[in-house]
């Protein structure tokens, strides 16, 4: 073998391994910049970062496997609609309003074309496009428990109700308007 084909060789070798040392950390930036917040929370719910990347990376291919479909125009009009009653009772019943916007967004992400079996599917799927409401979500969740133990004040629950607004919203594909009257309860 003549030295040229030996240095060839030798750079390509190199240039393979950099190239390989690299992939884990485009992955990684790549997967931080999807999931923001839900990256940080996967590192520390599992052992190590690998397992945490590899459900995280898990997760998008099942999200690319599902048919999520654009609602019609009418069809959001009808959750609008429903939003805006369920508001309304809140003044009356502040505990069931918010279970009701936790059931609404349920309904839209089925109408969609989201998995709607279970709450941690469904909070997983959600992660891949909405992570970052996903810890206001959680939180209404755990406000919506302790408001069906009485143990959440009314302040409490109408947040609870802002954090699902935020993300019914962007399910029903809308910038919410900081400036409507609908925005709050």
């Amino acid at each position: 073998m003549s030295i040229e084909l030996i240095v060839i060789v030798l750079a390509a070798v190199v240039a393979a391994a950099a190239a390989a040392a690299g992939l884990p950390t485009a992955r990684r930036r790549r997967l931080r910049r999807r999931f923001g917040p839900e990256y940080e929370r996967a590192l520390g719910e599992y052992a190590s970062r690998r397992e945490a990347e590899r459900v995280l990376a898990a997760r998008e291919r099942r999200y690319r496997d599902l048919d999520i479909r654009d609602l019609p125009a009418e069809t959001k009009t009808k959750y609008e609609a429903a939003w805006a009653a369920l508001q309304e009772r809140f003044v009356e019943s502040p505990t069931d309003a918010v279970a009701e916007a936790d059931a609404l967004i349920t309904r839209v992400m089925h109408d969609r074309g989201y998995p709607t079996e279970e709450r941690t599917v469904r909070m997983d799927i959600l992660s891949v496009v909405y992570s970052r409401h996903l810890d206001r979500y959680r939180q209404a969740h755990e406000i919506e428990r302790l408001g069906a133990a009485g143990k959440a004040s009314t302040e409490d629950l109408r947040q609870a109700l802002l954090h699902h607004r935020t993300l019914f919203d962007d399910l029903l594909g809308r910038a919410p308007d900081a400036t409507s009257p609908s925005r709050g309860s």
